[in-house]
């Protein structure tokens, strides 16, 4: 499935504009070309930055990207409840409180990677089993209604989304 071929939630803005990120692609592609660059990606920032914030309030790099991999784990959980027929509304969740969760101290930029692989693995698994008919169900998250192919799009657009930030406001200074 492409993203050209997509149902999108409404509102669509805030998610939207992570798939916008992505241009025309296919689900499948897409998914494992980011399992074989974004560790790369991750492997070329400095040590040194990975505890950098570019402002008060803001996520230190190694937050972001473990934000990322947290994300992805909570659109994954509903891509598989909504794939296997599960209608129950789900509800949102709140990205600070899991942030200020973390051990930070406990993460290597090494175990990152990792972390990031097997996880990215896991949504590979499950998407590449997926028909088109499980890829179109759709299932209420946040208090949208979601398609299962919107969620495994949103998890590619935004891990390139906070890539894009991390380029852009973190390793430009």
């Amino acid at each position: 499935m492409r993203t050209t071929e997509i149902w999108l939630p409404k509102p669509e803005p805030f998610y939207k504009r992570y798939i916008d990120t992505l241009g025309d692609v296919e689900l499948m592609d897409m998914l494992r070309r980011q399992v074989n660059n974004f560790p790369k990606f991750i492997e070329s920032i400095p040590d040194a930055k990975m505890d950098y914030s570019y402002g008060k309030d803001k996520w230190t790099i190694a937050e972001v990207l473990l934000h990322i991999i947290d994300a992805e784990r909570v659109f994954q959980y509903r891509a598989l409840r909504f794939c296997r027929g599960d209608k129950t509304p789900l509800p949102g969740f709140e990205q600070d409180i899991y942030v200020a969760g973390l051990n930070i101290k406990r993460y290597t930029k090494e175990s990152i990677i990792e972390e990031y692989k097997i996880v990215r693995r896991s949504t590979i698994a499950l998407f590449a089993n997926l028909d088109r008919s499980s890829l179109e169900r759709t299932g209420s998250a946040s208090d949208l209604e979601w398609s299962v192919a919107a969620l495994g799009f949103v998890i590619c657009g935004h891990q390139r989304y906070h890539r894009n930030i991390i380029r852009e406001r973190y390793l430009k200074v």
